[in-house]
């Protein structure tokens, strides 16, 4: 039990993710290590946090749903490559091995070892008021803070197979 709760604080920091708004013809991806799992209002939830600085932001605000994917370590590179350049500058995803593909209305990727689809429920910006001094000086000085996201999990695909 303790691997499994260890390896489930681990999923987002050490294995990234992929979050991506917006439908198959209108969408944008970023890389993300800040993410959770959990319950909320007794309902399955996925968190995570962009900073209003990135194009997924944008899209994270059009749109009502968002996936998040998960990858083998052998994406890696695509991943650093999606999470450090901006889709405002041109359409990095050409620039990685991954295929985006439609997931309901929705985009997830075939290389994706499980993409879960979400339906924003809650947003919220960090108010620098609380957040720790040393975390602001750290990741705030020059950026504003984070948006949180959570979404309800809808539906969770492995590979090919729903479940």
């Amino acid at each position: 039990m303790k691997e499994t709760i260890e390896n489930m604080y681990e999923l987002f920091n050490k294995g990234w993710a992929l979050v991506t708004a917006g439908g198959i013809d209108d969408f944008n991806t970023m890389t993300v290590s800040w993410g959770s799992l959990g319950t909320l209002w007794n309902r399955s939830i996925v968190t995570v946090y962009i900073k209003p600085c990135r194009y997924t932001h944008e899209f994270m605000e059009k749109y009502d749903r968002f996936t998040v994917s998960f990858f083998d370590p052998r994406y890696r590179k695509d991943l650093s490559l999606l999470g450090s350049k901006s889709g405002r500058e041109g359409d990095k995803l050409a620039l990685t091995g991954l295929d985006p593909v439609a997931v309901g209305s929705c985009v997830g990727f075939s290389q994706a070892k499980a993409t879960i689809v979400c339906h924003k429920i809650y947003q919220a910006d960090f108010d620098p008021a609380g957040i720790p001094a040393d975390v602001m000086d750290r990741y705030y000085t020059s950026e504003a803070p984070h948006t949180m996201y959570i979404g309800e999990v809808e539906m969770i695909l492995y590979g090919d197979q729903e479940q």
